[in-house]
């Protein structure tokens, strides 16, 4: 291969690599960086109704009566109960309520989380911002990181523990008891994916519905 070639390829290299680069350096939105119609339900028994933005990783809401007000109000999870929106990027309505927990196992305060699934078994989520490394031959040292949107998902008894689902297969079916063979059964047949928030709620739902 002359020179000429050489860097006609080097150039080609060079400019996917960049194209690339600028896909997935460039800022991306999430839902907790919107105002959302809703309302949210305080401790005290009162109601807000207007526009809403969360953020689950801090535990506080930001809330205003209407577009025209300049700057919103903050509310810990402490003084909320319940709040719930319509999420303009997904098309629904989702609701959330204020739990006690604790990640380390101590005293435990007010956490929000999402609720996708109510019945036998209650599923609750909650989402979080986390750099992850991924591999790309287009990238210079072969790996970049991107920051994406992931869930934890967690079980709520009857006696209103919560406890944090671990991601792994085996786990989710051994709470399903004698309804596990089946349930996994619909899980193979529709390639349903524990770790996707959507997918999840389909499993549990299917399961809760094994007792209708």
């Amino acid at each position: 291969m002359n020179f000429a070639k050489k860097e006609i390829l080097i150039r080609r290299t060079l400019s996917v690599a960049f194209c690339f680069f600028s896909v997935v350096t460039h800022a991306q939105e999430w839902p907790s960086d919107f105002w959302h119609d809703g309302k949210i339900i305080l401790e005290t028994g009162d109601t807000l109704k207007g526009l809403v933005k969360y953020d689950l990783q801090q535990d506080v809401l930001q809330y205003k009566r209407n577009d025209r007000q300049a700057s919103g109000e903050a509310y810990s999870s402490r003084k909320v109960l319940s709040f719930e929106i319509f999420d303009g990027v997904s098309r629904k309505y989702r609701i959330f309520f204020a739990l006690p927990f604790s990640n380390s196992g101590g005293y435990k305060t007010p956490v929000f989380f999402e609720l996708l699934e109510e019945g036998k078994m209650t599923l609750l989520t909650r989402e979080q911002l986390e750099y992850r490394t991924y591999s790309s031959p287009y990238y210079f040292g072969g790996s970049y990181s991107r920051l994406v949107l992931v869930y934890r998902f967690f079980f709520l008894d009857e006696k209103g523990n919560i406890t944090e689902f671990l991601g792994k297969k085996n786990d989710l079916l051994a709470r399903m008891g004698n309804k596990a063979e089946e349930v996994e059964k619909f899980m193979r047949v529709n390639r349903l994916d524990i770790t996707d928030r959507n997918e999840m709620t389909r499993i549990v739902d299917y399961y809760n519905s094994l007792f209708e």
